[in-house]
């Protein structure tokens, strides 16, 4: 299946050193070479960089672990496809404007008569992925729900659990969610978290010969929380989520935690 990762922090942070590991699963180091995506939050806006191409073979890639984007929020996935050809209209994050924000989505996992179960009517997929269609489910489900009424963040946090919830019912469903605000983590079966504050130490990547030393690179204030399928590092202590568990992040803190049994 594809990998999610994902960032929220406090101050705007680069992801550069987490991504370096990361784009090496896309083809070199792992089997995820059907494409890639992230997507970085400044403010009320984004930016998205995306490649049909492995990200470790990917030029695109290889300018953004170059380009030290500071953003306070990221969503990033490289894909192994098993719905949709391998292109990219196909290729994650997606990004839909809502609520006067831009939500930006990625999925891990496969669902089964996706269509027929999660019927849409006008949030229109743009390409052929169930993931995408989540996501089109989603949003139609929130409107339906709030309409034009904005909920408060744990309210909407509990409603897209259950949502998920529903979804993963068909086949496996791990999903990453922001307005870039807050980021939103379901686990269906295999994501991993840590958050990095004071004070700092080294890290040294699984997927490539790269060490930091966050000591000299942040603040005794910062706080940075990292979410991936498996972790990045191999001498920080992440932890795995349970089948069935959501997290609620916001700069960098863990603000609402949702356990639903599967």
């Amino acid at each position: 299946m594809c990998e999610l990762m994902a960032m929220s922090a406090n101050v705007p942070t680069d992801i550069c050193f987490s991504f370096s590991g990361l784009m090496q699963r896309g083809g070199n180091t792992g089997p995820h070479k059907d494409g890639w995506g992230i997507t970085f939050y400044e403010g009320k806006g984004c930016r998205s960089f995306k490649d049909p191409l492995p990200s470790a073979q990917s030029p695109i890639a290889q300018l953004v672990t170059d380009y030290p984007i500071k953003s306070e929020t990221v969503v990033c996935h490289i894909r192994q496809a098993n719905s949709g050809e391998v292109s990219l209209v196909n290729t994650h994050p997606f990004i839909r404007p809502m609520w006067g924000k831009n939500w930006t989505y990625a999925h891990n996992g496969q669902l089964a008569d996706f269509k027929n179960q999660l019927p849409v009517k006008y949030h229109l997929p743009v390409g052929e992925t169930d993931s995408e269609h989540a996501f089109c489910w989603i949003l139609e489900q929130l409107l339906h729900r709030f309409d034009d009424h904005v909920p408060e963040s744990e309210v909407l946090f509990h409603y897209v659990m259950e949502l998920c919830q529903q979804i993963n019912k068909l086949g496996v469903f791990n999903l990453l969610l922001t307005d870039g605000d807050f980021l939103l983590v379901y686990c269906a079966n295999n994501l991993h978290w840590l958050t990095r504050r004071s004070p700092f130490g080294k890290a040294s990547l699984i997927d490539a010969e790269m060490v930091v030393n966050f000591d000299q690179e942040t603040t005794e204030n910062d706080i940075v929380t990292v979410i991936a399928t498996q972790p990045l590092t191999d001498d920080e202590t992440w932890q795995k989520m349970q089948a069935g568990e959501g997290l609620l992040f916001s700069k960098g803190q863990l603000i609402c935690q949702n356990k639903l049994s599967n």
